[in-house]
């Protein structure tokens, strides 16, 4: 059989040995960030929509701007300036 490419490939431990019972708080999900503020970025495994290539968690990054639900995040990787879309609930404030 083929090997799976898929996004979440090798996450299985991603944040093993924390768990938190119950769904996440709603404010989590209704963040409201300001063009301009600086964000770490923090995965949550049990909420895959919107979440970034797993190789961005734990970096910072600048808001840029909106799009819908999901807010555009300029980070530095490398020598290239990159910009995702995140949701709220992967994001916290720095």
């Amino acid at each position: 059989m083929r090997k799976s490419k898929g996004k979440m490939r090798g996450t299985r431990g991603l944040r093993k040995g924390h768990r938190e019972k119950g769904m996440k708080p709603v404010n989590q999900y209704l963040q409201e960030f300001a063009v301009g503020d600086s964000v770490h970025i923090s995965l949550v495994v049990s909420e895959p929509s919107g979440m970034p290539y797993p190789r961005f968690n734990g970096r910072t990054g600048v808001v840029e701007g909106k799009q819908g639900n999901a807010y555009k995040v300029k980070i530095k990787d490398g020598d290239k300036d990159k910009v995702l879309l995140i949701t709220p609930v992967h994001l916290k404030k720095a």
